[in-house]
């Protein structure tokens, strides 16, 4: 007898319409692979997780007039509340997208890589984020939600070893 119902409810869920896409939308945005050293030398890495749970890096979209590396700057001291950084370069760019309602979004996002310094440990979250925390490397690259992202990630702790940074 439950059956029936149940079936009726997968019918709905299946059948609804999506909207059509009605807009193609680019969004550049840039940020950061924030790293530091642990009191052994060892390479940690701050993520971030969003209002979805997703570990993710400090990004945000790059405003009119400002450059990539500006905007991952600011993103950085916005989202992580660390403006004593050093910037040590760009890492490359990923690609990604996404529908929102009846338009699709083109993401372009330039990364750089970041070397917290001063007090690491005055990290602010801002409110719509879950949490902030510092990982060891190689528990970050299994928390981070994104795989590009983790790719420049091991590209990040090739330079910090080499460069002995």
């Amino acid at each position: 007898m439950t059956a029936v119902p149940q079936i009726e409810q997968l019918k709905k869920y299946f059948n609804r319409k999506k909207h059509q896409i009605q807009e193609i939308v680019r969004e550049p945005t840039s940020g950061g692979i924030i790293f530091r050293r642990d009191k052994d030398g060892g390479v940690e890495i701050l993520l971030i997780q969003d209002g979805k749970n997703r570990w993710t890096i400090p990004k945000g979209h790059i405003e009119p007039g400002e450059t990539a590396l500006e905007t991952a700057k600011r993103e950085i001291g916005e989202e992580a509340g660390l403006t004593d950084i050093e910037m040590l370069g760009w890492l490359g760019k990923i690609h990604f997208r996404y529908r929102r309602i009846d338009r699709l979004v083109l993401m372009t996002t330039q990364i750089y890589l970041v070397k917290a310094l001063g007090d690491t440990d005055a990290t602010q979250k801002e409110e719509w984020m879950n949490d902030i925390k510092w990982f060891k490397f190689q528990d970050a690259l299994e928390a981070i939600e994104y795989e590009d992202i983790g790719k420049l990630m091991l590209l990040a702790m090739k330079r910090i070893r080499e460069e002995n940074l």
